[in-house]
């Protein structure tokens, strides 16, 4: 029996020949532009418009009238048919016009975790009295319902692009078209945005308790309620511990079952530490930062983050979580940020 070989994979030469042939066709797109402000803006050299699969079937069919009429010297026929004619010419101009003029304006939304859909919001602009029907949003494989937008409105549009790592989210561009009104041509343009949005890393299912500020080694007494302990941080389940003590919270997020760890007295201050943590693999000791900095702000104490070159004091509060996590989602670890004992083991 004779064996296949692999395909081996391409010469250098033709690699070369295809990255030529996409930046050429992308030089072809004719992509627009944002102006100062942002907005980019459709002018008549960047609409592209061809027929649809309707608008070629519309065509077969008043070449068929044509002949007939034609064979059969059925003046009633060629009316109709050249009627029918000039509403497709009508229509292929009201396409064109439906995009002409508008302004698209791209944002980026809210930070998300690696592994959620970043959200980025589309205004598009109508600057003229005519309403404008039809028209679609689409970007990355997804493609977003028609909307109409009145005359001197704005629409508002609103994208999801999965975002699988970390760091910030770009949105190359983005294609408007439009079918309006009889869906027998299609008129698009490609859209170039400056966009981005920031992607925070995922964090781990569990991460050990970050150890205390150096320095405040003596506890200090609750103030407040009697009877009040503080969050010392998770632990993993045993058996005999008291439900009361579970945290629902993290089991309904199907992260496993742990125990909330209280004490006695006033919570001090913690350090989520890059180089306390005995990891190799860098994203993975970027995930565990992660889930030290939500576990520490949902238990409201005071921490700070230590990277190597970055340093955060430590605090409490949604603005302080944004910082660190910021510092995370931008961090770029080099060969010196990994600790060579760590690495050798």
């Amino acid at each position: 029996m004779r064996t296949r070989r692999a395909p081996s994979p391409p010469p250098g030469w033709r690699l070369g020949w295809q990255r030529l042939r996409r930046s050429l066709l992308r030089g072809l797109l004719r992509r627009i532009p944002a102006d100062a402000d942002g907005v980019a803006r459709v002018g008549r050299r960047r609409i592209f418009i061809l027929p649809t699969a309707s608008g070629l079937r519309f065509a077969a069919v008043l070449f068929v009238m044509l002949l007939g009429s034609l064979n059969y010297q059925n003046n009633l026929g060629l009316l109709f048919t050249f009627f029918l004619a000039s509403v497709a010419l009508v229509a292929m101009h009201h396409t064109w016009f439906n995009l002409l003029g508008l302004g698209v304006r791209v944002r980026g939304g809210a930070p998300v975790f690696a592994g959620d859909d970043a959200v980025f919001e589309v205004l598009i602009e109508n600057p003229g009295r005519r309403s404008r029907y039809d028209l679609v949003l689409s970007c990355a494989a997804r493609r977003l319902d028609g909307v109409a937008v009145a005359g001197g409105d704005v629409g508002t549009l609103r994208i999801a692009v999965a975002a699988p790592r970390r760091g910030l989210l770009a949105l190359d561009d983005i294609q408007l078209e439009t079918r309006y009104p009889l869906h027998l041509f299609r008129a698009w343009c490609h859209i170039m945005t400056t966009a981005t949005t920031l992607i925070y890393p995922k964090p781990s299912a569990f991460a050990p308790v970050p150890r205390a500020a150096a320095g405040d080694t003596e506890p200090r007494r609750q103030q407040g309620v009697e009877g009040m302990e503080d969050y010392l941080g998770p632990r993993g389940y045993r058996d005999g511990d008291s439900p009361k003590q579970i945290d629902w919270k993290v089991f309904a997020r199907e992260r496993g079952l742990f125990v909330k760890q209280f004490g006695g007295y006033e919570g001090q201050e913690v350090w989520i530490d890059w180089r306390a943590l005995r990891v190799t693999d860098p994203e993975e000791r970027i995930s565990l930062l992660a889930r030290q900095l939500l576990d520490a702000a949902e238990a409201g104490v005071r921490y700070g983050l230590r990277l190597p070159g970055v340093q955060e004091s430590p605090g409490r509060g949604d603005l302080h979580l944004q910082q660190c996590l910021t510092h995370l989602a931008l961090y770029e670890p080099d060969d010196d940020a990994i600790d060579p004992t760590i690495r050798a083991a």
